[in-house]
């Protein structure tokens, strides 16, 4: 999806213009890999731009950053406030926010210890990233022959830079077949997560995910969801999931910030259908607490101007 520019990107403590906001061709990330990052969306609300689930988001910044030996050097509370200042200073209502934190310039070679961590927060406007349509009526998937990692090979836990070649990998083999999103399997055969995001399965009146044991990314939204639908009444709970299940599954949605929540239409040309009643009222719920209109989760928004 094309990148809309804004004015400022923060950068280690500084708003620089957007176009200055570069880094040198031998920093480490750039060859290695070893970096990490959130997506977070700021919307629209009563009280103007809110930023949801903006703490979470950030100290799982940190955790996977504990995980893969970066020492980001700012705390938790400076980057939520340079995160807030960062979009109040692009005027946006709502825009999808990008906190990274990598390695530099100055060290080569595969130890990083010695690498010293750069942080930026850039922010701009975008859309629905699975398409207007695919939140209204599902997208199609297909089970990718590319597997998620094992859990000893990359944490599953850290939101990893490198991570995601094989995010890509399913998603091009996806988009060069005609369907719009890709399923990964463990494996052990089991269920993971699409591309970049959790996946549900309801069946019998009830939702399912897979585990982090799968290698499933223990998403922000995903816990977002589940809290909804306890809420709400529905049982939730993480379970393996086979390749069978989906087939035949009463309804099936998946979550992420970018692509907030989605029906799943069909997998691998097995249909699904129109999106079912907990889908809707899952996704019902969450745009309701995104845009704050539900008093009982205001503790998800920071508003930007308050």
């Amino acid at each position: 999806m094309p990148l809309e520019k804004a004015d400022k990107i923060w950068m280690n403590g500084e708003l620089v213009n957007w176009d200055d906001a570069t880094v040198h061709v031998l920093t480490h990330t750039l060859h290695y890999g070893n970096g990490v990052f959130e997506g977070i969306r700021a919307y629209e609300t009563d009280r103007g731009p809110a930023i949801f689930q903006l703490r979470p988001h950030i100290e799982r910044l940190f955790q996977s950053a504990k995980i893969l030996f970066i020492d980001i050097p700012w705390t938790v509370d400076q980057l939520v406030e340079a995160t807030l200042e960062t979009v109040r200073v692009n005027g946006f209502s709502s825009c999808y926010i990008r906190p990274l934190a990598y390695l530099g310039y100055g060290e080569m070679g595969l130890n990083p210890l010695p690498c010293s961590v750069d942080v930026s927060i850039a922010c701009w406007p975008w859309g629905s990233y699975l398409g207007d349509d695919g939140v209204k009526n599902g997208v199609r998937m297909m089970i990718s022959s590319w597997q998620r990692h094992d859990p000893n090979a990359m944490p599953p836990a850290a939101k990893g830079c490198g991570h995601y070649i094989n995010s890509q990998m399913a998603k091009v083999q996806a988009i060069k077949a005609g369907y719009d999103e890709a399923i990964l399997l463990s494996p052990q055969g089991y269920v993971s997560e699409c591309t970049g995001e959790n996946l549900f399965v309801v069946r019998d009146g009830g939702i399912v995910t897979p585990p982090t044991s799968a290698g499933a990314l223990e998403g922000i939204t995903q816990k977002t969801v589940r809290r909804i639908a306890e809420d709400l009444g529905i049982p939730y709970s993480q379970g393996n999931i086979l390749r069978s299940d989906l087939y035949i599954a009463d309804e099936a949605f998946v979550s992420g910030t970018a692509a907030e929540v989605v029906p799943i239409r069909s997998v691998d040309d097995r249909e699904i259908g129109d999106p079912g009643p907990i889908t809707q009222a899952i996704q019902e719920g969450y745009f309701a607490a995104v845009r704050g209109q539900s008093p009982q989760y205001t503790e998800w928004n920071d508003y930007v101007n308050a």
